[in-house]
């Protein structure tokens, strides 16, 4: 209390002094949450880049698209299947005012903009490079990053109309200069990086066709990038613009070295890696324990034409799990949705299936400063002593972890809670089925659109079934299951989740009780916990990474207690399968994988294209 107190009067001494900082207009070449940039204005280049690279050939890999398939290049609407390399983490065709650097928390460097000008908290400013062009010559202005953010914010995926629910408008000052003013009193730590970061569209572009339309015409975009060749359901191409009017920037020096970069759709995982051990494509990431055990053992591997390799993933695991969907009446009880977890036999299904490679997910913050451990400490006490009986009193004990099973595939100790907790909650066993006191059964159908994860399910299934329980899996096409889970028509899928070192209005998405019924959002268990969505403010406003991480465990801490998710598996790394063509950098980016802007084809190997 004492160290509390005296915290308080530190503060209190402070104010004046940080609201006159606060309120001085501050001028960077980048931008970062907490103020802590790597690289100087002077930078030349990322320090895991080869400023040197090569340029030319192609890269052809596999599109890891959820939906399988694509019937549209716009990535930012919740309509359509959108290719890959038009979107989110795969865009390679629109530039944004600023770009990240990977081996920062947070950090972004100036793109089409020179630099940054803000109050923080308040507003930010962006002076833009009056080179910057689109594709067919004509200028990126202010007005387009403008009319980019209003398309964003009010006709966007719900994912940026939750996000940018707090910058309250964009205003044009000059033709390359734009302003952003946050909503006064709002947590916007994270918002001059997320403004920074959008993509920037063609005003006129999208004044004669319409944003929210699914289309396969290519969109006029100003990125390294433009839409080749369009085999629809099956690849898209990008082809490097020797135009590209940002190629010299210091932010872009030894990135973008393929002269063409391919995604092929595949039926199946099995087709791809055929594929890959004939020379069809050049790349592909394993996400199949099974496979990586048993399916690389090929002339093409042994003769070294294909490489085998393990890179570190340092990135947050997020979460990956079957998520329990809260919005039907059966799965409302957290009794059931534990006793409905408890069947999930890890140890068993780790030793025979995934021949021991992976790790149990506790958290939903998996590998990460912000991941629950033990007693909450210090602060996180003081974060959640306020809700009082608001929220369950185990969360002041020990972060709920899955108890762990013998491997041998009965868990019968889990078997015994999990029957408990279902008579508790009501749902009493007759005639060896479970039913409520209006005599429905407890059913549970899994949705799933591939037959990989069966081997998996089933014998989770078959647990279930022990417990009374009338579990099935159902298989669906593709565009059924995206439309499906999108407007939330399901009991139980698997996905997973996945968060930056500082997390911010995505959480939002995730976990907020305005998610909840947003079609197409990514709270796909139908969180709805009023003491979550006070602490997601709380992590929003945090102004250092301490308190920000603190407020991310007390948030776990709740979210395992009341077990709106079955975890599942992480491993820290990534399993990659290429032909021996490449060259890449001594040092790999920290927070990416680095393959399609860091890479190059090394003209000196034999095999190279």
């Amino acid at each position: 209390m004492r160290r509390l107190i005296a915290g308080i009067l530190a503060l209190a001494m402070l104010a004046p002094v940080v609201e006159a900082q606060a309120d001085a207009v501050q001028t960077s070449h980048g931008l970062s949450a907490f103020g802590d940039l790597k690289y100087s204005a002077d930078l030349e280049h990322f320090d895991y880049v080869n400023p040197d690279a090569p340029k030319g050939g192609s890269l052809t890999t596999v599109s890891t698209s959820a939906a399988g398939t694509f019937d549209s290049l716009n990535g930012y609407i919740v309509k359509g299947d959108a290719a890959a390399g038009v979107g989110g983490g795969e865009n390679l065709i629109f530039d944004s005012l600023m770009t990240r650097a990977f081996d920062e928390p947070d950090a972004v460097y100036g793109l089409v903009a020179k630099h940054a000008e803000f109050i923080p908290n308040k507003w930010v400013t962006f002076q833009m490079r009056e080179e910057a062009e689109f594709s067919d010559g004509t200028p990126v202005t202010a007005e387009d990053a403008k009319a980019s953010f209003d398309l964003l914010k009010n006709k966007g995926h719900p994912a940026f109309r939750l996000a940018l629910r707090d910058v309250e408008s964009a205003e044009v000052l000059g033709s390359h200069r734009i302003k952003y003013t946050f909503v006064e009193g709002a947590a916007a730590r994270l918002l001059p990086m997320m403004v920074a970061t959008l993509p920037i569209f063609s005003k006129a572009y999208y004044e004669e066709n319409d944003f929210t339309e699914s289309s396969l015409d290519p969109p006029l975009g100003s990125g390294p990038y433009k839409v080749g060749k369009i085999v629809r359901n099956k690849s898209i191409s990008f082809e490097r613009r020797d135009d590209y009017w940002g190629k010299d920037l210091p932010v872009n020096r030894g990135r973008w070295n393929f002269d063409t970069i391919r995604f092929e759709y595949f039926g199946d995982h099995g087709a791809a890696l055929e594929a890959l051990m004939a020379g069809a494509i050049d790349l592909r990431e394993e996400f199949s324990s099974k496979q990586w055990a048993t399916q690389y053992d090929t002339p093409a591997i042994k003769e070294g034409r294909v490489v085998r390799d393990v890179i570190d993933d340092s990135r947050p695991a997020g979460t990956q799990g079957y998520w329990i969907n809260t919005r039907r009446e059966k799965f409302s009880d957290p009794r059931v949705r534990e006793a409905i977890a408890l069947a999930f036999d890890f140890e068993w299904s780790n030793k025979a299936l995934f021949y021991g490679l992976y790790t149990r997910t506790n958290s939903f913050f998996e590998n990460s400063p912000f991941e629950a451990a033990g007693k909450p400490d210090e602060t996180e006490f003081e974060l959640l002593k306020p809700f009082g009986d608001k929220v369950s009193q185990t969360v002041f004990g020990e972060a709920y972890e899955p108890p762990v099973t013998d491997g041998s595939g009965r868990a019968r100790r889990n078997i015994r809670k999990a029957q408990k907790l279902l008579d508790d909650a009501g749902w009493k066993l007759v005639a060896g089925k479970r039913v409520n006191a209006g005599g429905e059964p407890l059913t549970i159908e899994f949705l799933d659109d591939s037959a990989s994860f069966a081997r998996i399910t089933g014998p989770y299934i078959q647990n279930l079934k022990r417990l009374g329980i009338d579990a099935n899996l159902r298989q669906v096409d593709r565009p059924q299951y995206q439309r499906r889970v999108k407007e939330f028509d399901y009991d139980m899928i698997v996905s997973r989740l996945v968060f930056t070192m500082t997390p911010g209005p995505t959480l939002t998405n995730n976990f907020s009780s305005a998610a909840a019924d947003e079609i197409g959002s990514f709270n796909l268990s139908g969180i709805r916990e009023p003491v979550v969505d006070a602490l997601l403010e709380k992590a929003l406003e945090a102004d250092n990474r301490d308190d920000l991480y603190a407020t991310l465990r007390a948030i776990d801490r709740i979210l395992r207690d009341r077990h709106y998710w079955v975890p599942q598996w992480s491993k820290g790394s990534h399993t990659l399968a290429y032909k021996d063509k490449f060259g890449f950098p001594e040092t790999k980016p920290l927070l990416s994988r680095g393959v399609y802007d860091t890479w190059w084809v090394d003209p000196s190997k034999s095999k190279a294209d």
